[in-house]
């Protein structure tokens, strides 16, 4: 848990008898029970295809292989209206211990006790199922960190150090809780729209079958598969961090369900993750928020964290510690934090590169190290580099500076009209769209802000 870099582990899983859960095998084990699949346009753009914009169908794993290898019954079947060479299909975030909730037994084909979590097993472990061209847009958990284990065929991931994240222009619309989405399209990024993508420090990597990747808290992750077929499983790690979390995606939905409620609905806009199953009202998600506070009062690491910082010094001051959410999931509990520990906290590059060292690379145990500059082209694959590297980050996350007053604030462009005097023509220069209530929830609900608000949300509660 000290290892804060992306790592992939060798040679982990052996005897797992979950490596035996490919497509033909899962149908079996499914027995003809429909799932639902994603389905996403091969075509490129520089848009993310957020699950918002997609299709879904329910289908057999019978139909999916069916349709993926082009037999003609797929010609009346759910995939019907989706040809193959146009599109993509991905079952996403299915929880093994809903779609096979009457068969327990296979969740000990799954064994996170491997890697130091005891008890951890299928039970508490999510499937993925995509064809070739399914992915997952960029994004980062606000909960935990995450182990994934690649079953059948490959996914290539492309990994971002929290430090790039003011360089991925950060939203929450569509809102997921605990999932903060970038605006850039990382296959195909439009360097026009966004040009600090630029500065992104990209670490990619080739997931094979029988390979663990180790995704620390907070890394962005755009995920594409890459093989005609790919399953894999993964499992969210709880980390003491996730309290104080918790508070920020508290404070986060109420926000944005307020404002995005009050702008009322419309088809043009859906706003709302399909994860979601509706916008809560302002007074459950006020529960919700006192829920996240007591909780995170509750938990034995916040309130060592209270007596050894009385007061909080701002937004610079880093969080303690993050866990992906079992999707809609809440509770007012603390969490089991096995093995927390707090060596991210370091204070130093030298110090960060000294325990970096200590960590047993090797043949098991691989960084994932960052693109030059030069071969960054995202979707070009991974590169190959000498594991004796050491990692380097990008700390580029900052705020940039306001240059006019605050009585300037309200004036005209050129700073001498008052603005309730200016013509609504001459407001705006022609080439400059209106800011939109999206606009301001990306100020408002922006990493670095909602972890200010809660900061100081947590010193006004614990006075």
């Amino acid at each position: 848990m000290a290892l804060q870099q992306p790592a992939v582990f060798y040679n982990m899983v052996s005897d797992w008898p979950a490596l035996h859960w490919d497509v033909k095998h899962l149908s079996v084990m499914l027995d003809g029970k429909t799932i639902q699949f994603r389905i996403g346009m091969k075509t490129m753009t520089s848009v993310p295809q957020f699950e918002t914009s997609c299709s879904y169908v329910k289908a057999t794993l019978e139909e999916f292989l069916a349709w993926s290898s082009g037999q003609p019954s797929c010609l009346s079947g759910p995939f019907s209206s989706f040809e193959y060479s146009r599109y993509w299909a991905y079952a996403d975030y299915k929880y093994i211990a809903r779609i096979f909730e009457d068969k327990e037994e296979v969740f000990q084909d799954v064994r996170w006790s491997d890697f130091g979590f005891p008890g951890r097993s299928g039970k508490e472990s999510t499937l993925w199922i995509g064809s070739e061209g399914a992915n997952t847009p960029c994004h980062l958990d606000s909960y935990g960190c995450n182990l994934v284990l690649q079953i059948q065929g490959r996914k290539r991931w492309h990994l971002f150090p929290p430090g790039d994240t003011s360089f991925l222009y950060p939203t929450r619309i569509p809102y997921e809780e605990s999932s903060v989405f970038s605006k850039v399209n990382i296959a195909n990024p439009d360097l026009k729209r966004f040009p600090e993508f630029r500065n992104t420090t990209a670490h990619v990597v080739t997931l094979s079958p029988g390979q663990v990747l180790l995704v620390p808290r907070h890394w962005w992750h755009y995920v594409e598969s890459i093989d005609p077929i790919t399953v894999s499983i993964n499992s969210w790690i709880e980390l003491d961090a996730d309290h104080e979390a918790r508070v920020e995606e508290a404070i986060t939905r109420t926000l944005v369900c307020a404002l995005k409620s009050a702008e009322g609905s419309s088809d043009g806009d859906p706003w709302l993750n399909p994860t979601e199953v509706e916008a809560t009202s302002h007074e459950i998600n006020l529960q919700y928020l006192n829920q996240a506070v007591a909780a995170y009062f509750n938990c034995p690491k916040a309130n060592v964290y209270k007596q050894e910082h009385p007061s909080s010094s701002g937004a610079e001051q880093e969080t303690r510690v993050s866990c992906k959410r079992r999707k809609r999931q809440v509770s007012s509990e603390p969490e089991d934090c096995p093995l927390l520990n707090h060596d991210h906290e370091f204070s130093s590059s030298t110090f960060k590169a000294e325990k970096l060292q200590k960590i047993p690379f090797g043949p098991h145990l691989i960084q994932v190290l960052p693109q030059s500059r030069e071969s960054s082209s995202v979707g070009a694959g991974a590169v190959a580099s000498d594991n004796k590297d050491l990692l380097h980050e990008n700390e580029g996350g900052h705020f940039g500076k306001l240059h006019c007053t605050r009585k300037q604030l309200v004036m005209s462009n050129d700073c001498r009209t008052p603005a309730n005097q200016m013509d609504s023509d001459s407001s705006r220069n022609a080439s400059q769209a209106a800011l939109s209530t999206n606009d301001l929830l990306d100020c408002l609900v922006n990493p670095h802000v909602v972890r200010l608000v809660a900061q100081l949300l947590l010193e006004r509660a614990g006075v």
